[in-house]
C-alpha cells in the first residue's frame, strides 16, 4: 500500500489525541477512523478495514498490548504501531514481543510518528516485529532495574526492546555512575542466554599481563605460578553471556585473541593448543571514546567494528534530570527494604538536585538518597540539606571534578592543561588544533542531536548550521543518529 493514501485505525480514550491524529494524518492524504476503545477497535479490524493501525496501550476497556496477538493472528499482514504514556523499558520490550511494527512514547513528535506511519506503509515485511519471540518476561518494570521516562532512556529501552531477543554483541557507552552493567544484566536476563551464566569482569582491575589468562584461562606452567589448569570467564560463559567492563582498558594481545573468538568462534588457553568452541554473548562497555583509542593506536579497529554491532550510549544524569523524582523513589523502595526509613524531599531541595552537575551520575544520586534516610531524623528533607550533602560531604575541594561554578571555558582550559601536561618532556603530536576542534565538536552535535530526540532539522536550528552542514558534519565525525527521524 503506498504512503500517499492509505486507511490508518486510531484507538486512544484521549479525545484530544485522537483529534490530533485524525487532522494530521488526514492532511497527508490518509482516510482515518478513530476511536477511544480496543473493542472498537477489533471490530473493524474483524471487518477487515484499516492498512495500518496506532494504538493506546492503556484504555477503558482493554489493555492494547493484550490486542497484539489476536491482531497478528487474523491479519498477519497488517502493520501496528503503539503508543504510550507508560514510558518503561517493560512497555517496549512488550511491544516489541507482541508484533508492533514501532513503539512510540508519549508525548511523542508528531513529525517522528509521520515518518513512522511513512515507513509502516511502505514495507513489505510479511513478519516484522513477530520475529521475536515471548522469552516469559517479568511484567514488573520494577524487576528491571532500569528508571527513567526522559526521551533518551525511551530511545534505549526501544533498541533494547528490538536486541534482546536476539544474540548480536552490544557496545554500551556512558560516564562512570550511568548504569551499564544494569544494561547488561537486563539484555540478558530477558533475551534468549537468561537460561546461561551472566559473568562480568571488569579490564581496569585486573593487572595487563593477567587478562588473557583471566578471558581464556591457563594450562598447568604455561607461566611462572601456574600451578594448576585454570578455567577462563569465556568458559564460565558458555551459552550465556559475557560482560566485558571498560573494554577501552583490554591491552593489545588480549584484544586479538578476543577478536579470533568473535571472527572464528573458537579460542585456545594461554599455553594450550586445544581448540575450544566458543558459545557466548559478548556485551561490553566503556566510558572512553573507543574511536580515539583507535586514532591513538590503542585499540584495534577491527575489533571495534565487530563490538560496536549495537551501540547503547547511555546519558549522564544531567542530561536526564527529568528522571531524578523516578530514580529517587526507586532507591527509598531499595533503602526501606535495608530497613532504612523512606524520606520525603522538599519541593525546594528538588530545584537543587536538579541545577546540580552530578559528577557521579546515577551512583551518586543513589548514595545520597541512601544518606540523608540513614544520617537525618527529620521526615522532609530540606534544600539546606541536600545541599549540605551535595557540596560538602565527600567532595574534596580540590577535586577537579566538582566544579558547580566553573564556566565552560574554564573547563576547556583546565582539559587543555591535562592534555599538554600528559606529554612528559615533549609537545602533543602536531595538528592539535583540528584534533580538539574535532573534539569538542562531535560531543557538542551528539548531544544535540540527542537532546532534539534525533531531528536532524531542529538540531541544526540549535546549533545555527545549515542543515546540509550539519549533515556533512554527522557524516564526517562518525555520529549516531536515530534513523529515520529528520
Amino acid at each position: 500500500m503506498a504512503s500517499s493514501s492509505a486507511s490508518i485505525l486510531v484507538a486512544d480514550d484521549d479525545s484530544a489525541i485522537r483529534t490530533v491524529l485524525t487532522q494530521a494524518l488526514s492532511r497527508l492524504g490518509h482516510h482515518v477512523k478513530a476511536t477511544g476503545t480496543a473493542a472498537g477497535l477489533w471490530n473493524w479490524v474483524e471487518r477487515g478495514e484499516g492498512d495500518l493501525v496506532i494504538t493506546d496501550v492503556v484504555m477503558p476497556d482493554e489493555n492494547g498490548l493484550d490486542l497484539l496477538p489476536k491482531i497478528r493472528q487474523l491479519r498477519p499482514d497488517l502493520k501496528i504501531i503503539v503508543m504510550s504514556a507508560r514510558n518503561t523499558l517493560m512497555t517496549a520490550v512488550q511491544a516489541n514481543e507482541r508484533g508492533a511494527f514501532e513503539y512510540l512514547s508519549k508525548p511523542f513528535d508528531l513529525e517522528a510518528l509521520k515518518l513512522v506511519v511513512g515507513k509502516a506503509l511502505l514495507s513489505t515485511s510479511k513478519d516484522e516485529g513477530s520475529k521475536y519471540q515471548s522469552n516469559g518476561i517479568n511484567t514488573d518494570d520494577e524487576a528491571m532495574s532500569l528508571i527513567g521516562r526522559s526521551p533518551a532512556m525511551q530511545e534505549i529501552y526501544r533498541v533494547m526492546a528490538r536486541v534482546m531477543g536476539t544474540e548480536l554483541t552490544v557496545a554500551i557507552t556512558g560516564e562512570s555512575g550511568t548504569g551499564k552493567e544494569l544494561i547488561a544484566r537486563a539484555l540478558h536476563n530477558y533475551g534468549k542466554q537468561k537460561g546461561g551464566p551472566f559473568v562480568a569482569i571488569n579490564m581496569a582491575a585486573i593487572p595487563r599481563e593477567l587478562i588473557e589468562s583471566e578471558l581464556f584461562g591457563h594450562e598447568k606452567g604455561a607461566f611462572t605460578g601456574a600451578t594448576h589448569r585454570t578455567i577462563g570467564r569465556f568458559q564460565e560463559a558458555q551459552n550465556g553471556t559475557l560482560f566485558l567492563d571498560e573494554i577501552g582498558d583490554m591491552p593489545a594481545e588480549a584484544q586479538t585473541r578476543l577478536l579470533r573468538v568473535l571472527q572464528e568462534g573458537e579460542y585456545t588457553m594461554v599455553g594450550g593448543a586445544k581448540t575450544i568452541k566458543s558459545n557466548v554473548r559478548i556485551i561490553t562497555a566503556t566510558h572512553r571514546d573507543l574511536r580515539q583509542l583507535i586514532r591513538q593506536g590503542l585499540f584495534r579497529e577491527d575489533l571495534f567494528y565487530r563490538l560496536n554491532v549495537v551501540p547503547i550510549r547511555i546519558p549522564p544524569l544531567r542530561n536526564r534530570i527529568e528522571d531524578i523524582s523516578d530514580l529517587i523513589h526507586h532507591f527509598n523502595k531499595q533503602g526501606a527494604e535495608l530497613g532504612l526509613p523512606q524520606k520525603i524531599i522538599d519541593p525546594d531541595g528538588m530545584k537543587v538536585l536538579k541545577n546540580y552537575h552530578w559528577p557521579g551520575n546515577i551512583r551518586e544520586l543513589e548514595n545520597l538518597v541512601k544518606r540523608v534516610s540513614a544520617l537525618y531524623a527529620e521526615k522532609i528533607i530540606s534544600p539546606e540539606t541536600i545541599e549540605k550533602e551535595l557540596f560538602e560531604s565527600g567532595h574534596d575541594e580540590k577535586d577537579s571534578t566538582v566544579r558547580p561554578s566553573e564556566s565552560l571555558s574554564e573547563s576547556i582550559e583546565r582539559h587543555l592543561r591535562e592534555y599538554f601536561t600528559a606529554h612528559e618532556g615533549g609537545l602533543p603530536t602536531p595538528g592539535l588544533y583540528a584534533r580538539v576542534l574535532k573534539e569538542l565538536e562531535r560531543p557538542l552535535i551528539a548531544l544535540s542531536l540527542e537532546a532534539t530526540n534525533g531531528n536532524q532539522l531542529r538540531s541544526a536550528d540549535l546549533l545555527g548550521l545549515n542543515r546540509n552542514t550539519l549533515r556533512k558534519k554527522i557524516r564526517e565525525l562518525d555520529i549516531p543518529v536515530v534513523k529515520g527521524i529528520d
